[in-house]
């Protein structure tokens, strides 16, 4: 008996001497920063309070106090946070050679299928993204374009059918099915029918990515203890998830190559990237794999959250609706009533309603970066040194009222030709910014645009009373998720 107390004793008293060392790290670098308690540092009770929230609420703790930057941890692993916005532009753009990697948790050997784009590190990523940055230029887009029209006639179909029988909707969950088809037409050919079918495998393997993703304190571990989580075999995809998207990619892209077919899709793009004869550095089968992965990820779950909260803005100030209605009307009697490519370029004010949507609501909790290479803060003696993870509060830059008056008010001309340039650099950054800025954002705005175009030519949204406002959120994943969900009414316009 007093062997195993001795054990244990050594154990608490080792543990207890780690975290108490770590947590002198910013004190010592001379670093503003708060007290952290052990286990979780400056975490609050991460199985109750989003990430979100909580990066948002020490970002105005350290603004009040002044602080330009400050010094976080997340259990005992220190994070930097920078807080004035010149200092995250200079760690996002300026000087972002040395933040180039996004200081995410990766398994590449437990899981191949996380070697994408969004995840990978050093030299792998800038190689990769050499060869994936013309996949979404202008000429690319408007190749998919009809693909991801044709998904939105169940869109309208379902839409139509809610309306006649005035029944409420979860708009997330709803939009998922939008963005569902759209993927699995534009990266596998494939028509998932997510509308028609409640047991379609595309919808049930999508979900169960995105609870891969929602498991705080597994979320928490690997981040705080890369090597260890690595040691033991932590993925950030289940084998069943990686297994069902790597058999579709792989059977599409055999059934094209054995059958000489071609469609206009991401997918043809990664098979051109792949064919030897045209390329000088040709994509690997499995870098093709975990492209395809991601195309997923970020088409399905990112997008669908920021629909949904584009209709709850829409939903929530008639006189908005009612101003982007009437210009998707006006563009689409320009097109013969018809939503084209063109037509998706004239839709301005519609560009406004999605940045001022992402400005108040960004799809992820905060942007993460990591040093890749040690770096003195400007004006200041400090070096951060290789390896220290970067927090970068997005939500509560955006939020800020020394950069967006009235920052509560839902306002898209802040957006605007005339007001877009009066926006300091570094304040609003929803899909990062810099070398490790979304490839994606032109095509998730294309998709974007066609769906509210599509439902508010029609359709009239109001707040369902299911919604609970003010909204709370919940969830450490890659994307934030609004607790209770978004509940909506729909009418048909005459």
């Amino acid at each position: 008996m007093s062997i195993i107390f001795i054990i244990f004793f050594i154990i608490f008293a080792g543990t207890y001497y780690y975290f108490k060392q770590s947590f002198t790290y910013w004190k010592k670098k001379n670093v503003p920063y708060l007290e952290p308690t052990i286990p979780f540092g400056n975490l609050e009770k991460p199985w109750d309070i989003p990430l979100n929230r909580q990066v948002y609420n020490y970002y105005n703790i350290f603004k009040k106090r002044g602080d330009k930057h400050a010094g976080y941890f997340m259990m005992a692993q220190p994070v930097y946070f920078p807080i004035g916005p010149e200092l995250v532009n200079d760690i996002l753009v300026k000087d972002g050679a040395y933040f180039r990697d996004r200081g995410a948790y990766v398994n590449e050997e437990a899981q191949p299928l996380e070697a994408h784009l969004l995840l990978l590190k050093g030299e792998k990523w800038s190689q990769l993204r050499a060869k994936l940055r013309p996949t979404f230029t202008p000429a690319k887009l408007k190749m998919m374009f009809n693909t991801m029209l044709d998904c939105t006639i169940h869109l309208q179909e379902t839409f139509e059918q809610l309306a006649q029988i005035n029944e409420e909707f979860e708009a997330r969950e709803l939009i998922s099915k939008f963005t569902i088809d759209v993927i699995g037409s534009c990266a596998f050919g494939i028509k998932c029918n997510a509308f028609k079918d409640p047991n379609s495998e595309f919808l049930k393997y999508a979900k169960l990515l995105i609870e891969d993703s929602k498991t705080a304190l597994k979320t928490i571990f690997c981040f705080s203890f890369e090597k260890l989580a690595k040691r033991i075999g932590f993925a950030n995809t289940s084998t069943p998830v990686a297994n069902f998207f790597k058999k579709v990619a792989t059977d599409t892209y055999n059934y094209r190559i054995q059958n000489n077919v071609k469609r206009n899709d991401f997918m043809q793009i990664l098979i051109d990237m792949k064919d030897k004869t045209n390329n000088p550095d040709p994509l690997t089968m499995n870098e093709l794999l975990a492209q395809s992965l991601l195309f997923f990820i970020a088409g399905f779950d990112t997008t669908s959250q920021i629909l949904s909260m584009c209709l709850f803005s829409l939903a929530t100030h008639s006189d908005i609706q009612e101003k982007l209605r009437e210009e998707v009307k006006k563009v689409l009697n320009k097109y013969n009533g018809e939503i084209t490519y063109d037509a998706l370029q004239d839709l301005k004010y519609m560009e406004q309603v999605i940045n001022e949507t992402m400005r108040m609501y960004p799809a992820t909790p905060l942007i993460p970066r990591e040093c890749t290479q040690d770096y003195t803060i400007p004006s200041t003696n400090v070096v951060i040194e290789k390896g220290t993870k970067v927090f970068i509060a997005h939500w509560g830059l955006q939020r800020d009222p020394d950069y967006f008056p009235d920052p509560e008010k839902f306002d898209p001309d802040r957006f605007s030709t005339e007001n877009k340039g009066n926006i300091d650099p570094g304040t609003y950054i929803p899909w990062g910014d810099g070398a490790r800025k979304c490839l994606g954002v032109p095509l998730a705005m294309m998709k974007m645009k066609i769906c509210v175009a599509t439902l508010l030519k029609d359709f009239e949204f109001r707040l369902n009373p299911k919604t609970k406002v003010p909204l709370a959120f919940v969830g450490y994943g890659f994307v934030v998720t609004v607790k209770g969900g978004i509940w909506l009414n729909v009418k048909k316009l005459s």
